[in-house]
């Protein structure tokens, strides 16, 4: 008997090597491992749109970062022309002070001078008359005051001392606040001791 053909009701021989079909055992195709062709497109439009992306990002931040870099050399260019003018203000405030201080340092010596000379007649003429150390010195103090900083300052402290007519002065204000300042401390001690 033949593999494969059966007699009533029995069963097929199972045999291994019995045929499946009429020209023997189908050969299985295995399908090849890795990407179909679509994929392989997929995956080379993917690399050519990432590149290219990169490339197009790094282009831009580079033109970002040089257009930052020129307007902060820009921006230094001109904090320097800022502080060479302030510089050159500065200087000729100083010029303009010192010649100022030195005009009105000549006009005291001359009037120092001319005192000086005014007073001569007086010095030496007998017991209790000035010496020059003495008439030089006067002439010192009566001048240098005089050229206005001095007096300004006098004129403005003996305004306010003079304002509100024998007002309250400093030394008198300064004990009216002292007492305040220990009888709010006293209180306020009083009142813990109670709190507590």
């Amino acid at each position: 008997m033949t593999a494969g053909m059966t007699f009533g009701n029995n069963a097929p021989d199972a045999s291994p090597y019995a045929d499946e079909g009429p020209y023997g055992t189908p050969v299985v195709q295995h399908k090849k491992a890795g990407l179909t062709r679509r994929g392989k497109v997929a995956i080379a439009v993917a690399g050519v749109a990432i590149v290219g992306g990169g490339t197009i990002w790094f282009q831009v931040h580079s033109a970002a970062v040089a257009k930052d870099e020129k307007e902060a050399a820009a921006l230094q260019v001109q904090m320097k022309k800022l502080e060479l003018e302030e510089m050159r203000i500065r200087n000729e405030q100083a010029s303009t002070d010192k010649k100022a201080a030195t005009a009105a340092t000549e006009k005291i010596q001359a009037a120092v001078d001319k005192c000086v000379k005014d007073s001569s007649g007086q010095i030496g003429k007998g017991y209790g008359s000035p010496s020059r150390s003495d008439v030089v010195a006067d002439c010192k103090q009566q001048y240098e005051t005089a050229d206005g900083s001095g007096m300004q300052a006098a004129g403005s402290s003996q305004a306010a001392g003079n304002e509100g007519g024998g007002g309250i002065n400093s030394p008198a204000l300064l004990g009216l606040v002292a007492g305040g300042g220990l009888a709010v401390a006293v209180f306020a001690r009083k009142g813990k001791k109670a709190d507590a």
